[in-house]
C-alpha cells in the first residue's frame, strides 16, 4: 500500500498505537506538523498535545502525548513520548485531578525550579484537557 505509512506511538510504558495511516498530525516545536506517506527524513522534538492519526478506513485515532520525539522516514512514523494515552482512555476526572494538583504545586513553588516543573505539569495538563474536548467534539 504505497498510500499509506506505518505509525507507531509508544510511551514509557506500552505501545499506544501501531498502524497503517494516510495522514498525521502533531504538535512539533515550531508549529504543527503533517505528514504524508514517503516525507523527507526527519527528527524532532515535538510539544504536548494531540497526535491525530488518520487512519487507512478514514477513521481517525488521537493520542495525546506530554511532549517527546518523533522521528520520520519515508514509510515509518515514529512518536517516542514519556506520557501517551489514547483520546478514548482520557478521563475528565483524572485530568481535573491532575490540573489541580497541578495549579496547586504552582502556588506552592518555593523555587525557580520547581515553579519550572509545576508550569510544566500545567502545560501538560491543559494540553490534554484540550486533546479531550477536541477528541468528544469529533464523537
Amino acid at each position: 500500500m504505497a498510500n499509506t505509512i506505518h505509525v507507531d506511538v509508544v510511551s514509557a510504558e506500552e505501545s499506544i498505537f501501531s498502524g497503517e495511516a494516510r495522514f498525521v498530525a502533531l504538535p512539533g516545536e515550531a508549529g504543527e506538523l503533517g505528514i504524508l506517506p514517503k516525507h523527507t527524513p526527519l527528527i524532532t522534538r515535538i510539544k504536548p498535545g494531540s497526535v491525530r492519526i488518520e487512519l487507512a478506513d478514514g477513521n481517525e485515532e488521537f493520542v495525546f502525548v506530554a511532549g517527546g520525539l518523533l522521528e520520520v522516514q519515508p514509510d515509518r512514523v515514529t512518536v517516542l513520548s514519556d506520557t501517551a494515552i489514547r483520546g478514548k482512555d482520557l478521563d475528565d476526572e483524572k485530568a481535573n485531578a491532575a490540573r489541580a494538583a497541578a495549579e496547586e504545586a504552582l502556588k506552592n513553588a518555593k523555587s525557580d525550579l520547581d515553579l519550572a516543573k509545576a508550569q510544566s505539569e500545567l502545560a501538560v495538563m491543559a494540553a490534554q484537557i484540550a486533546a479531550l474536548r477536541r477528541f468528544r467534539q469529533k464523537r
